[in-house]
């Protein structure tokens, strides 16, 4: 029988933490001399949280593996649900469906909008749009984990479903409550200096921690209209360039590399796979726009570098319409849409590791065409590969594609083409935000019908709890016993 007491538990656990992030924002707003809409909002939400966690901060038992699907799924759930207050009751939106799509892009780092002018709203609410997807990108993930390690550690939960120390990282440490908090240190020392590069470049203190926030999550959200197309400054490219790419590696890996030195982070297939990819598709795309005459040679590697690693890290900042770039350029970006970062990074999309495991499978598979008696291991840094994960992760990639499919049929039934439809379903399973067409650069979601906003808000959350945590609630065996 499941125990809805130790549920209960970490939901107001989890709403006591928003709250206490929520005062931030509040004075943000108070510096500007705002109004107090984001502090009332903040101490609801704190309130709600004590006065449900009280009476039940001495539960700590979980019987089963679905109690921790139900609080990692419902913790989403909750904090996008009283997320949504700041912007009611700031009236940055008018209707609840409106505040639910932002709120859950934000915690899905996602970066879709429904805000046609965001210059034009509060510094309060721009930074909690952007402190939200800080928290929803590893900042939320590690801070939660540490009280909830005691409980569910006998037991085989995935806390992340992300998985933020990597599918192939070494033990960092010998106790988890201590790995996280210093993955969460280094999440922070990132952050601070990437926001002091950007103050370097001619940034505003408040625009360069904000977009530091969205950058370390690969969120994409921006305190600008139009994401970065106002950003003449090449220095400010490229460092946000360099850190979206930071962010798109494993943060363990990051971590050893501190500790162990550079040749531990030179001998991770995965890394090196993910540094190929991006270097092999920087270069195509730089010499595809010069060619076309669209930029001279060092406007065209600033915008390929930028653009295309915004695509493959999944943080969605663009500078320029890359609509117009010709049907090449567009292609590459649809196709590095199904790339993400690396396993342990707060990309979304298939990630990095699944790719790599799934073309070394492919080669040994042929192998075993020729060598039908020989037994051919998957390997992955010299170690390896279980069958039954191989089979897992071609399970995910297959069911990916299928949620791609059905959603591209959801969006094209809404009216929309054909490049809108599968580029959007991409954009927002992978957690990338702009898509191509007419969810692309310099366009927002504002348009889509009431509707479409939930099942939108559906498929980002579907990409940030990697599908299968929540499309296990749709299965009967879910509810037997």
């Amino acid at each position: 029988m499941l125990n809805f007491r130790i549920i209960a538990r970490f939901f107001s656990l989890a709403l006591i933490i928003e709250g206490l992030f929520m005062l931030l924002a509040a004075v943000v707003s108070f510096i500007y001399n705002e109004p107090a809409s984001i502090l009332f909002s903040g101490i609801i939400t704190i309130v709600t949280g004590v006065l449900v966690y009280t009476p039940l901060r001495k539960e700590e038992k979980l019987h089963s593996n679905k109690e921790g699907y139900i609080i990692i799924v419902g913790i989403w759930l909750i904090i996008t649900l009283f997320s949504t207050l700041p912007y009611l009751m700031t009236k940055t939106v008018t209707n609840f469906t409106d505040a639910f799509f932002e709120s859950m892009s934000g915690f899905t780092t996602t970066g879709a909008t429904i805000l046609n002018s965001i210059e034009s709203q509060s510094h309060g609410i721009l930074f909690w749009r952007s402190l939200t997807q800080w928290l929803g990108g590893l900042g939320f993930i590690i801070i939660f984990s540490l009280p909830l390690l005691p409980v569910v550690k006998s037991i085989n939960i995935p806390l992340t479903l992300t998985d933020f120390t990597g599918q192939t990282a070494d033990k960092i440490h010998p106790k988890i409550r201590e790995a996280s908090k210093r993955l969460f240190t280094i999440y922070l020392i990132l952050t601070l200096a990437e926001t002091i590069l950007l103050i370097a470049g001619g940034m505003n203190l408040f625009d360069a921690l904000c977009h530091s926030f969205t950058t370390m999550s690969t969120g994409g959200f921006t305190t600008h209209d139009y994401s970065m197309a106002s950003i003449a400054n090449p220095f400010i490219l490229i460092v946000l360039t360099v850190f979206m790419f930071i962010a798109g590696t494993n943060l363990t890996l990051i971590y050893l590399g501190i500790n162990s030195g550079i040749r531990k982070i030179s001998r991770n297939n995965e890394f090196i796979f993910y540094l190929i990819i991006c270097l092999v598709f920087i270069l195509a795309g730089s010499f595809i726009l010069w060619h076309e005459s669209l930029y001279n040679a060092g406007k065209a590697l600033l915008m390929s570098s930028f653009h295309l690693v915004s695509t493959i890290t999944t943080t969605g900042f663009y500078s320029a319409n890359y609509n117009a770039w010709g049907s090449v350029m567009i292609v590459i970006i649809f196709v590095l849409m199904f790339t993400g970062g690396t396993a342990g990074s707060a990309g979304g999309s298939l990630k990095i590791i699944r790719l790599l495991v799934a073309i070394k499978n492919s080669r040994v598979e042929m192998r075993r065409m020729i060598h039908p008696n020989a037994v051919i291991p998957v390997h992955v840094d010299h170690r390896v590969i279980q069958q039954s994960f191989v089979y897992n992760l071609l399970m995910f990639i297959v069911i990916y594609f299928i949620v791609i499919c059905i959603s591209s049929i959801v969006i094209a039934f809404m009216g929309y083409d054909i490049i809108t439809s599968f580029s959007t379903s991409a954009a927002l399973l992978g957690n990338i935000g702009p898509a191509i067409g007419s969810f692309g650069p310099f366009s927002t979601y504002h348009s889509v019908p009431q509707w479409g906003k939930w099942f939108f808000s559906f498929i980002m959350l579907l990409g940030r709890l990697e599908m299968l945590s929540v499309l296990i609630f749709f299965s009967r065996g879910f509810y037997k016993h």
